[in-house]
């Protein structure tokens, strides 16, 4: 079985991003719901049950905001604070509690005059709405696929963090997969733009290897199951790279696969060695899709033969389909594209009710987008989205 070596075991924990959110609640349902929310908010987050538990975090984690449950006494949460501004921290903080409570506010007016940058009252009860509303301005930077390797040459190094987004089987709303997906672990820098900003060194090698170890407690708690993964161009044009992502591939008959989604405006300048390794991977449990496909999947149709098992429908084509005849339009022409060719249709990017509505109706095979699950990490994905056997709740 591929598996990661003990040095890319080492290089990969070093670049895992810094926890962002330290939740401190005692009741263990509460603290795993705040922990859950807000990883699906694509906060990294660990939690305490008691003060005696936070300075070691503070130290090793270095959190950038602490969430103080309303299980916390009024005592607590005052040595809370305080323990905070002793240990000169800068990020923010976030109370839970009851609006009409005099200790809530004392406790809130201590952090302030303590030098603490408090965020306003999350009161209680509150929904996952709530807590989204209240934090979300803070939230990470914004998850991306493996840019071109060319990226590393004009920026700076950065740490990335491989995460899973459930991709949906629309006939019978289950779970057909998962795409994992990177982040850059610190925000891009100021003068740099946002398209610079999605171009991070991705490290290929290490982040499939980093899907493959994570495939045993998917499949553990799930049985077999499929992984994508976003690969540039370059990557397929290395025949070194590709042997050994060969030589990674469990021999399991458990493994539910590999695909690897290559961008379509790449690959079709470079069909040849794109089919030439889709190919290749035809023994083995390793697939190509082609990704964000729009416009030029005519130069696709005209495929003598079509080696790829998955068209991936761009997101500029699915978010607002449902009001919009142009974008429908390709995308249908897209699905009879896929069907054609005996490939599977996704939509990605299905972000509202009204979209999903329409993608259900044209017929694509599968979908994934925000409306459906966020990216999340591979902890929470096995814990709350591999355990679901019912079909996938449309909410």
């Amino acid at each position: 079985m591929g598996s990661v070596t003990p040095e890319d075991a080492l290089t990969f924990a070093a670049i895992r991003r810094k926890t962002d959110v330290c939740v401190l609640e005692a009741q263990q349902e509460m603290r795993t719901f705040l922990a859950d929310t807000l990883q699906e908010l694509g906060f990294v987050t660990c939690g305490c049950a008691r003060l005696a538990e936070l300075p070691p975090v503070l130290a090793s984690q270095l959190p950038d905001i602490v969430v103080i449950g309303s299980s916390a006494g009024g005592i607590e949460a005052c040595e809370i604070m305080e323990l905070l501004a002793a240990d000169d921290f800068a990020g923010h903080v976030l109370v839970l509690g009851s609006r009409i409570s005099p200790m809530i506010a004392a406790v809130r007016e201590l952090g302030k005059r303590l030098g603490l940058n408090m965020l306003p009252l999350l009161a209680t009860p509150f929904s996952r709405e709530d807590l989204r509303d209240c934090i979300a301005a803070l939230g990470p930077p914004a998850l991306t696929p493996i840019c071109p390797a060319n990226a590393a040459e004009t920026l700076p190094a950065a740490p990335l963090e491989l995460l899973y987004q459930p991709k949906i089987d629309t006939r019978t709303l289950a779970l057909s997969g998962a795409e994992a997906l990177i982040r850059p672990l610190h925000s891009p820098p100021a003068h740099g733009s946002p398209d610079d900003a999605r171009c991070l060194d991705p490290l290929p090698e290490l982040v499939i290897g980093q899907a493959i170890a994570d495939w045993p407690y998917f499949v553990a708690r799930y049985g077999a199951f499929e992984i994508a993964i976003n690969l540039p161009i370059a990557f397929i044009q290395d025949a070194k790279a590709v042997k050994k992502l060969c030589q990674q591939i469990p021999d399991q008959s458990a493994f539910g696969g590999l695909i690897v989604e290559i961008d379509a405006a790449e690959a079709v300048r470079n069909l040849r060695p794109v089919t030439d390794a889709a190919r290749l991977f035809r023994d083995r449990p390793v697939a190509i899709s082609i990704d964000n496909v729009g416009i030029e999947w005519p130069l696709l149709s005209e495929l003598d033969a079509f080696p790829f098992v998955e068209i991936k429908v761009a997101r500029q084509f699915v978010v607002g389909c449902a009001g919009d005849r142009r974008k429908q339009t390709i995308c249908r022409r897209i699905i009879d594209l896929a069907d054609a060719v005996g490939a599977r249709s996704v939509a990605e990017g299905v972000e509202s009710r009204s979209d999903l509505v329409a993608v259900l109706e044209m017929g694509f095979s599968l979908a994934q987008g925000s409306l459906l699950a966020a990216p999340m990490s591979a902890k929470t994905f096995t814990r709350s989205v591999l355990g679901r056997r019912a079909p996938w709740p449309l909410v």
